[in-house]
């Protein structure tokens, strides 16, 4: 589900003013059970999308969260996500190890969840303006509230 794309208004102070700010995040029922993800833009909740599949993984919807919010969204991007497994693959450049060991952790084993994060890896290096934040999770932040919640309808959606 996605609402259209509606202009972000950019105040002076903005230091990200050339930037979206989109929020992201990944839920399940069960781990692994039914997954959902969701993002949504920042001030408004505007524009959003979620969706979901009926077996994943906590991991596996957080990256997908981030995914599909940068197919979707144009120019720079700030990716704010409550997720270390996503903000520190790309804040601690793990999928540069990842390139050069063909797909291989440091500790030597296949990198889980490659069908997503090899795309994602390929949308962030092609694309040159996204950057990730991380922000605490159900710690009254508005943003992450409002994309925690639609993850979470995502997955009864796909439960019914």
């Amino acid at each position: 589900m996605m609402r259209p794309m509606a202009p972000r208004p950019a105040a002076a102070d903005d230091p990200v003013q050339d930037h979206l700010i989109v929020y992201t995040d990944g839920a399940c029922a069960g781990n692994p059970g039914p997954g959902g993800w969701a993002w949504a833009v920042s001030p408004s909740g505007s524009p959003w999308a979620s969706g979901g599949e009926a077996r994943s993984t906590n991991q596996r919807m957080e990256v997908q969260a981030v995914l599909e919010a940068l197919r979707a969204l144009p120019g720079p991007v700030v990716v704010v996500s409550d997720s270390t497994y996503v903000v520190n693959c790309f804040r601690d450049r793990w999928w540069e190890g990842w390139l050069r060991r063909g797909w291989v952790s440091s500790k030597r084993q296949p990198v889980a969840n490659r069908d997503l994060w090899e795309p994602l890896v390929d949308l962030y290096r092609s694309r040159g303006d996204v950057s990730f934040t991380w922000v605490k999770g159900h710690s009254g932040d508005r943003m992450n509230d409002l994309v925690d919640a639609l993850a979470v309808a995502a997955i009864v959606r796909e439960l019914a």
